[in-house]
């Protein structure tokens, strides 16, 4: 089955909002409170590719990240943690389960591992998924990645990682989609 592809980035002010927020979920993962966020920037903002608009709504991101506010704080939460877990089999994005395919491939005796590690992330970093563009690294990489971020214990960091990895992400997947 063919993925589905983006509109021009010329034509994206005059889609209605459940077409604005379908793009979002292409470019980054399924999230309503991405859409509560991001559909009005994509509605009223003109952009040149969809870099620029990737930048921009990390921006967004990158504020809610830096914002002083608890309730700024769970909304950024929530929308890092729909990202799915490593590795995790069910995943219903379609962009994630190829980007992810290279880690399954060969590695069945490692799935436990990653599981493991999944769970030290999010008891570490309560209410996030670990994010990271693989961009074809392999499981021992992402394992070390993983572990250094883990020791790191800095959740600030650790959300400017997950908006940087997120954007990386998007921008890979605009890439691949556009018509």
């Amino acid at each position: 089955m063919a993925s589905p592809g983006l509109p021009s980035i010329s034509t994206l002010h005059s889609l209605q909002p459940p077409q604005l927020a379908a793009v979002l979920d292409l470019l980054f993962e399924p999230c309503v409170p991405l859409h509560t966020l991001s559909v009005n920037l994509l509605r009223e903002q003109t952009f040149s590719s969809y870099d620029d608009l990737i930048t921009s709504v990390g921006i967004q991101l990158t504020d809610l990240a830096e914002s002083s506010s608890t309730s700024d704080t769970r909304w950024l939460t929530s929308i890092l943690g729909a990202h799915p877990r490593l590795g995790e089999k069910k995943i219903e994005s379609t962009q994630s389960k190829e980007e992810q395919a290279q880690l399954a491939s060969g590695h069945e005796a490692g799935e436990d591992k990653l599981s493991e590690m999944n769970t030290l992330y999010e008891q570490t970093f309560p209410g996030l998924r670990y994010v990271v563009f693989v961009n074809g690294r392999d499981r021992p990489a992402i394992l070390d990645d993983m572990q250094s971020r883990i020791d790191r214990k800095d959740i600030s960091l650790e959300r400017a990682e997950a908006i940087k990895a997120m954007c990386q992400i998007a921008a890979d997947r605009a890439r691949k989609l556009q018509k």
